[in-house]
């Protein structure tokens, strides 16, 4: 289905015109919801149906309950159409440098307060959770993401360090494979020992070689190859280096502060899964990153009480 779809959408007015017929919508979820081929009802599990044209839903035959293909996938109880939300997703995962809930609301004439919220189911599908361990070269990584002291208002600004520095800024960690050329970022409330080492026990393979700066945090990794490079000295030493981690760092801010501006620090970790979504899957084509965020909407359910929970993340 993917190769024959490629070849039909190749880019957003095709997606737009494609997904246009409410069937083909549905057909799409369908497909990665249900891959055997056959609908399941979510109450009883029968396989056994009635489709309602008029209402573009299955009617269960043993427990007689009607339900539609948003069940079980982050489009669940949206009143959004199928084809908004592909829409929606067509953009977010091939716009190189995010897209904004405003523009989401106004090219697809829903409320900002809709299109923020379908943003971040977006991001909850693009979030893939564990990934196969990295191996080989490895670069290990760290940096701040916040406003600039000079920028902010001289209330907020005597609570925040001036300049550069970890004062009111938060922390993400990353790591980056040199052969595979994927991230695995993680927003940390530190950079100790303590809060750095395990990511990259749970993410590395031990006997690769790890490429860090001097920070102390690093120290007491034997089980890797460690190689350092003082960024005091130089950036490069002898091949050694972490100027891959540096460009996706790069790439980040630049997303934050020209497209995003502000961000809540607990909503921080949803924004690091859309950035290296598309770091990871840059080699492909926008339908195929499309079809690979489409493939993970099932069994994922966000909702507006969890999403606005500053205890999540």
């Amino acid at each position: 289905m993917d190769t024959e779809i490629s070849s039909k959408v190749n880019g957003l007015m095709a997606a737009v015109k494609y997904y246009s017929d409410p069937l083909v919508c549905i057909s799409e979820v369908a497909a990665v919801k249900w891959p055997k081929g056959e609908a399941v009802c979510p109450r009883c599990e029968g396989k056994e149906h009635f489709w309602l044209s008029t209402r573009l839903m299955w009617k269960c035959k043993a427990c007689k309950k009607q339900f539609s293909v948003k069940v079980g996938t982050i489009f669940e109880d949206s009143p959004v159409g199928l084809d908004k939300w592909l829409c929606a997703m067509w953009m977010i995962a091939n716009c190189k440098n995010g897209v904004s809930s405003y523009e989401i609301a106004r090219a697809l004439e829903v409320t900002q307060k809709t299109a923020w919220f379908m943003d971040h189911r977006i991001r909850y599908a693009m979030h893939h959770g564990t990934i196969n361990k990295m191996s080989g070269t490895v670069e290990a990584d760290e940096t701040f993401i916040g406003g600039k002291a000079r920028n902010m208002h001289a209330s907020k600004r005597e609570q925040k360090i001036k300049g550069r520095g970890p004062m009111g800024k938060e922390i993400v960690f990353g790591l980056l494979d040199h052969e595979t050329g994927k991230v695995h970022t993680k927003h940390v409330s530190t950079r100790r020992k303590k809060d750095l080492q395990p990511i990259i026990r749970e993410v590395v393979e031990p006997g690769s070689e790890l490429h860090t700066d001097a920070l102390e945090s690093y120290a007491g990794l034997d089980e890797y190859t460690h190689k350092i490079v003082d960024h005091a000295e130089a950036y490069v030493q002898d091949n050694v280096h972490t100027n891959r981690m540096e460009n996706f760092w790069s790439l980040l801010k630049r997303t934050i502060k020209g497209t995003y501006v502000s961000i809540e620090p607990f909503h921080l970790f949803r924004y690091l899964d859309e950035q290296s979504f598309r770091y990871n899957e840059r080699h492909a084509t926008d339908a195929e990153r499309f079809h690979k965020v489409l493939g993970s909407v099932a069994g994922k359910r966000l909702t507006w009480n969890t999403l606005t929970s500053q205890e999540v993340g």
